[in-house]
């Protein structure tokens, strides 16, 4: 049997540890394991008829090659954000043009990658990544192609399993940096503003809120009003001993009949950066209160650096799940977590909803805070 693997989207600490327990497992069964790099991008920019050295796109893995990677952050595959199946004009392959042929609007080069997969011998795929990644993964499943997936994603908002690879570490980096600035910001007396990743989901700002104890977290499930945000945290900063006050923002939130901040063109497959929602609430907020801001994108610090413990674990056994599922001749499975047990169900999980904060129950709509009260029969990670 030859298995292929790859990492699409955004890389979190995890999937190292991930691509090597499949490696370990499949080379014990004495099966074949084929690294897809760059993500979906490995297949799409295959060129059947070039001749030349192909290992830009795919590599070989044996225990050897995998010996060290779990002991880093990031791919050592590396991973890009494309969908075969929604290739913009700009993000087509030379070869894949067709001479004489002028395109303005997406194209669908799954054919072209089922090509790819035969001629490499792939019986079955394992791709890593978010919704976006693993919804190509879905439509190759319903060509024929036998795919079993894995969640990733610091946003931890894949539907269909409580936890995806990287919210932990994601958490753990947000609460370390909440802290060290709590130096700065209670030295000079300021308001500090701290954006982090997440895009439909509020869950990393939330958790990073309640686990480090800030002021006030704002979430991309509730719309905030910015001048009642502003009376709540110069009320913070007046009661807080040290006269200084901390909120965190998830990339996504919003005003009231405001929308999702976005920025720069739309890449090859239509996705633009989100992010500077918070700055433009630091400016907000020195502007109504008339208080110093400190503002701190965290960003890509998130998802900087080696897996911490519990990545490294669900990484592991998220691998040892989808091998289980290969060995068994599964297809179109994805690996899951729900209520703290390891499972798996249907990939068409994936599209039937929209993974969010449980406003209701973990967060105060009014005071813009978490809220976590009932905990008993609730998962480790309450989502």
């Amino acid at each position: 049997m030859r298995i292929g693997v790859l990492t699409g989207g955004g890389d979190v600490p995890g999937l190292n540890p991930a691509i090597k327990a499949i490696v370990n497992r499949a080379t014990d069964n004495g099966y074949e394991v084929l690294g897809i790099r760059r993500g979906w991008a490995g297949l799409l920019e295959y060129n059947l008829d070039d001749e030349t050295d192909k290992s830009h796109w795919v590599i070989p893995l044996d225990k050897e090659a995998v010996r060290r990677i779990d002991r880093t952050g990031g791919t050592f595959l590396h991973t890009s954000r494309t969908n075969p199946s929604k290739v913009k004009p700009k993000g087509i392959p030379d070869f894949l043009r067709e001479e004489g042929k002028t395109y303005t609007e997406p194209q669908d080069f799954t054919p072209h990658v089922l090509r790819v997969i035969e001629h490499l011998g792939i019986d079955s795929l394992i791709p890593i990544g978010g919704d976006d990644t693993l919804s190509f993964g879905e439509r190759l499943h319903h060509q024929g192609v036998r795919v079993i997936a894995i969640p990733k994603t610091m946003d931890n908002d894949v539907y269909g399993t409580d936890y995806c690879i990287g919210f932990s570490t994601a958490v753990t980096r947000s609460v370390e940096f909440i802290h060290n600035l709590r130096t700065s910001t209670g030295s000079h007396e300021r308001i500090a503003v701290v954006e982090l990743f997440g895009r439909n989901s509020g869950e990393t700002s939330l958790f990073a809120a309640y686990l480090s104890g800030v002021d006030r977290a704002l979430i991309s499930e509730v719309p905030f009003d910015i001048e009642k945000l502003a009376k709540l945290i110069v009320d913070d900063k007046r009661t807080n001993p040290s006269n200084y006050a901390m909120l965190t923002v998830s990339e996504g939130a919003r005003m009231i009949e405001g929308s999702v901040m976005e920025r720069g063109e739309a890449d090859a497959y239509g996705h633009r950066k989100l992010g500077g929602v918070g700055m433009v609430v630091g400016e907000m907020l020195q502007e109504l209160t008339g208080q110093n801001i400190v503002y701190q994108q965290l960003a890509y610090l998130m998802r900087s650096g080696a897996a911490d413990s519990l990545d490294l674990m669900v990484a592991a056994n998220f691998a040892q799940v989808a091998m289980s599922l290969v060995e068994r001749g599964e297809s179109g499975r994805l690996v899951c977590l729900q209520r703290g047990v390891y499972s798996d169900v249907p990939i068409a999980t994936l599209s039937q909803g929209t993974k969010r904060v449980n406003v209701a129950e973990l967060y105060d709509s009014d005071n813009y805070r978490p809220k976590i009260r009932h905990i008993l029969g609730m998962p480790m990670f309450l989502t």
